[in-house]
């Protein structure tokens, strides 16, 4: 059954991670062209906020801040009178505020056992391999949409692409040669790559005549500073210095990204930059692989213990770390050449 409502007004709610944000806007983006009269307004964290502000397929952006009062914001959001309540989380969190925003809520599927199942067996689970971006729709069934086959989306203010230009200029990044991102760090250390395989992949890039350029959040900074310091005068360190829409804008002029499964990646994909992703712990059953990326690389080792956790973990519990050593530079380098090609 479609909704049909005199003045539409939807509200979204995802709290999660960058990727999770990122992999929203291909329903933001089938909504708008399925209802072009809709007015859409999504509440996520303030520090994501920037990943939807410049987006045109929306309306408003309500950034949660760390301290602000979900009480207020409840009572904020319910003066709104919203038509149509969407829950892509269904978290503790996101359950709190469907209570104090009363009204019919829709969810979109997690599937929390076929995921933990897959963690503990082995075995997949899953009701079938669909990308989370995807799993999104099911929440909206009623609005009449379905994925268009694109990609998610990051929009970019002018602002952030002076600044980065401004910032790579003064690097001296990029000038009469391309430059190659990487994002060697992660939210959790058993989905890194070995410092010393990045080391060698920067050189051999370098050795190309191209530049790198080390990227990542402010928890990314020593790693990044390592790698760039040890690998080559042409390598520049710009993790934890940029905003996230200054990485996205360095990232839309790189030739390509090499990096673990991180926010990064989204970011790249939605930008349409090249990519190799390294996959480790984490598996793209679990559906956050890049969505619709035209030119995206995932490389993984298909070994019995994996996957170990749904997204990292402190420390291999095998001991050996072995899905990500086994990933060879020389591996990552050939599927950078492809990425490139």
């Amino acid at each position: 059954m479609t909704l049909v409502v005199v003045s539409p007004h939807i509200l979204a709610v995802r709290f999660g991670s960058l990727g999770d944000i990122l992999l929203s806007t291909p329903l933001f983006r089938a909504i708008r062209a399925r209802h072009p009269q809709v007015r859409i307004t999504v509440l996520t964290r303030r520090r994501y906020a920037p990943l939807l502000a410049d987006n045109p397929r929306i309306d408003e952006v309500i950034g949660l801040a760390p301290g602000d009062s979900l009480l207020e914001i409840g009572g904020r959001l319910r003066a709104t009178h919203f038509n149509y309540l969407l829950d892509l989380e269904n978290t503790p969190k996101s359950r709190l505020l469907r209570l104090l925003v009363p009204g019919r809520w829709r969810t979109a599927p997690q599937y929390r056992v076929a995921r933990a199942l897959l963690v503990r067996t082995k075995q997949n689970h899953y009701p079938e391999d669909t990308a989370i971006a995807d799993r999104y729709f099911d929440a909206a069934a009623a609005l009449d949409v379905v994925p268009d086959g694109g990609p998610a989306e990051f929009f970019l203010s002018p602002d952030a692409e002076e600044k980065a230009d401004a910032w790579l200029a003064h690097a001296n990044v990029g000038k009469d040669r391309p430059f190659v991102a990487f994002a060697p760090g992660a939210s959790q250390p058993t989905k890194r790559w070995p410092l010393e395989y990045w080391v060698r992949l920067v050189r051999r890039v370098a050795g190309t005549g191209a530049d790198a350029v080390l990227i990542g959040g402010p928890d990314d900074t020593m790693i990044a500073a390592e790698v760039a310091a040890r690998s080559t005068t042409r390598a520049v360190n710009a993790a934890g210095v940029l905003s996230l829409q200054g990485t996205g804008a360095v990232l839309k002029r790189a030739a390509a990204l090499v990096t673990g499964h991180t926010g990064a990646m989204h970011m790249a994909a939605a930008l349409g930059t090249p990519l190799v992703a390294l996959f480790g712990p984490t598996v793209r059953a679990f559906g956050y692989h890049p969505y619709n990326a035209a030119r995206a690389f995932v490389l993984e080792r298909n070994l019995s213990c994996r996957p170990c956790s749904v997204a990292g973990g402190l420390e291999c519990p095998m001991g050996h770390h072995l899905c990500m050593q086994e990933i060879q530079p020389d591996a990552v380098y050939t599927a950078l050449c492809r990425a490139l090609a």
